[in-house]
């Protein structure tokens, strides 16, 4: 355990980051669930909208420095594809 005074405000600083990423890191999962749920569903308009929220998410996600930019963009990628390769 730390004992100087600066270390035990690290500690806490770090556990209140790791827990705004991990809030952050969650709502991106979901939005891409609700993505590809859309897409087995089958329903087109509705993963539109699910896309452009999705990737309004991941978007946030990378400039807050939760995500690298190039992981961003791929999971925006990935998602947009799936969604315009629909029948």
């Amino acid at each position: 355990m730390a004992n100087i005074k600066s270390a035990k405000k690290r500690i806490l600083v770090n556990e209140t980051k790791a827990a705004r990423n991990k809030a952050i890191r969650s709502k991106v999962k979901t939005s891409i669930k609700k993505v590809e749920a859309a897409i087995v569903a089958g329903d087109k308009a509705a993963a539109q909208v699910t896309l452009t929220n999705a990737i309004a998410e991941i978007d946030k996600a990378a400039t807050k420095g939760v995500y690298h930019k190039n992981t961003a963009s791929r999971k925006v990628s990935r998602i947009s594809k799936a969604v315009n390769t629909m029948a």
